[in-house]
């Protein structure tokens, strides 16, 4: 019994002296939160700037064919009224597309556009008859000229197509249409007309965005030159 007595102090001392070292025992603070330094004398790196990147066909080659943009009535070397001709800006101002109404009800549209990497014109031109016309050229002295003589895969190679067309004074367009036999030696003349833009709503410019001054077909009737029949 005495025996049982002892062990059982010897477990309550153990206990309290456990507990005594335990609560004199130091606890190590925690470590203080560090903060950044300021800084001083050091600029910001500003974000890079992005370079701009230039709007498609803004180029002004793409605006060298831009004088024939409008509503116009056309009529031939004999004065005779031939048809209706619309020409506006699709795509953002990239393409030309005309649409062809003939007095007779033929018809015919095409798609005209620069093509930057081989400094050349592209028109691409279809029609009620079936026909499929691929010209390209330049504009120079003033006058934008499409052939298909440099065209591959033709049947007759010495047989061209040459469209031109001239902005006159007047404000009017003259397109002159010229076919050969003999690979340009000799010409013959298809077509020689006249536009004159229509008292009809006229299509905004590619480049201003902004509508033609329309001039009527009659105002312009009054200022009329003459139209030369050429056949080389």
């Amino acid at each position: 019994m005495k025996t049982k007595t002892f062990v059982s102090l010897l477990v309550v001392c153990g206990i309290f002296i456990s507990h005594q070292l335990f609560a004199q025992t130091p606890v190590a603070p925690a470590p203080p939160t560090q903060t950044a330094a300021p800084t001083v004398g050091v600029a910001a790196t500003p974000p890079a700037v992005q370079p701009q990147r230039r709007k498609p066909c803004s180029m002004p080659q793409f605006r060298q064919f831009d004088f024939w943009i409008g509503d116009w009535d056309v009529t031939g070397a004999d004065g005779k009224v031939a048809g209706t001709n619309t020409i506006k800006p699709v795509m953002g101002g990239c393409v030309l597309h005309e649409s062809w109404k003939a007095a007779g009800g033929f018809a015919g549209e095409s798609f005209n556009t620069y093509d930057a990497t081989r400094n050349v014109w592209h028109q691409t031109w279809v029609d009620t008859g079936g026909n499929l016309l691929v010209i390209e050229g330049r504009y120079e002295n003033d006058a934008m000229t499409l052939s298909d003589i440099a065209q591959p895969g033709k049947k007759d190679p010495n047989a061209v197509n040459e469209i031109r067309w001239t902005k006159l004074s007047d404000g009017a367009v003259r397109q002159l249409w010229r076919t050969s036999t003999d690979g340009g030696k000799t010409w013959t003349v298809a077509f020689d007309g006249k536009y004159v833009r229509s008292s009809r709503p006229q299509p905004a410019l590619a480049a201003a965005g902004a509508p033609v001054v329309p001039e009527t077909s009659a105002a312009a009737s009054q200022k009329v030159t003459p139209v030369v029949q050429i056949n080389d």
